[in-house]
């Protein structure tokens, strides 16, 4: 098996095999957290008219997602996972747009397999790889907006390098906890009222959620499942 890290958006364009699209703060954290919170699907869309172009179709489905951090307006959820707490996702379809999780997905147009990543499910996609044992496998780590590495992906996906080789990380909730100094202070900043600093612990949990999510392509754009 050939492991490679890869960087942002031109990462994903660039990954092979099967890529683990990457995103700790906070896209593929909060899936894992929905369909945690019993979510029936989750379906990742590019742009935010898409996910509005769904709700006209299906009332019924919850609009959740982000720009720049920020809730988009109109939408039912932000990209929070502790928002999630305040409603009930029982069996409900939610629409997701991201500025950089999702994006990676979008652009992962030459892998034969796409998962999703983050601390939360780290082990669990180790786990799958080793089993799958794929030729190639690209770790997309996407950073802010896509376009600027941070330390929490980057963290994710030398981790799960690390499970993949068998030398896990002896220390890597103690590196997780150190995010609160680096790409995490954010979310304990008050003038930064996009983050919320239950999210940053939410986000750091690792290896609670035993699921994987994997990505496929429709004619009708991409639908997850859980593995």
């Amino acid at each position: 098996m050939e492991i490679r890290i890869l960087r942002q958006l031109k990462g994903a364009e660039e990954a092979r095999g099967t890529a683990v699209i990457i995103d700790v703060f906070r896209a593929f954290s909060v899936e894992c957290y929905m369909y945690a919170f019993g979510a029936a699907e989750v379906i990742p869309v590019k742009t935010v008219e898409e996910a509005f172009a769904f709700r006209e179709k299906d009332p019924s489905v919850l609009l959740a997602g982000e720009r720049n951090g920020f809730k988009v307006e109109g939408f039912d959820l932000g990209n929070s996972p502790a928002e999630l707490k305040t409603v009930s996702l029982k069996g409900k379809r939610i629409i997701h747009t991201t500025s950089a999780g999702v994006q990676g997905i979008a652009a992962a147009a030459n892998c034969s397999e796409i998962l999703t990543g983050s601390l939360v499910n780290a082990k669990a996609i180790a786990g799958y790889l080793k089993k799958k044992d794929p030729e190639v496998v690209s770790l997309v780590a996407m950073g802010w907006n896509a376009v600027k590495d941070t330390e929490e992906d980057l963290l994710c996906a030398e981790y799960i390098r690390s499970l993949l080789e068998d030398r896990p990380l002896p220390d890597i909730k103690e590196q997780a906890l150190d995010l609160r100094n680096t790409e995490g202070a954010k979310f304990f900043d008050p003038a930064r009222v996009e983050f919320v600093e239950e999210d940053f612990w939410m986000c750091i949990e690792t290896d609670i959620y035993d699921r994987v999510i994997r990505v496929k392509r429709t004619p009708d754009g991409f639908r997850e499942e859980l593995a």
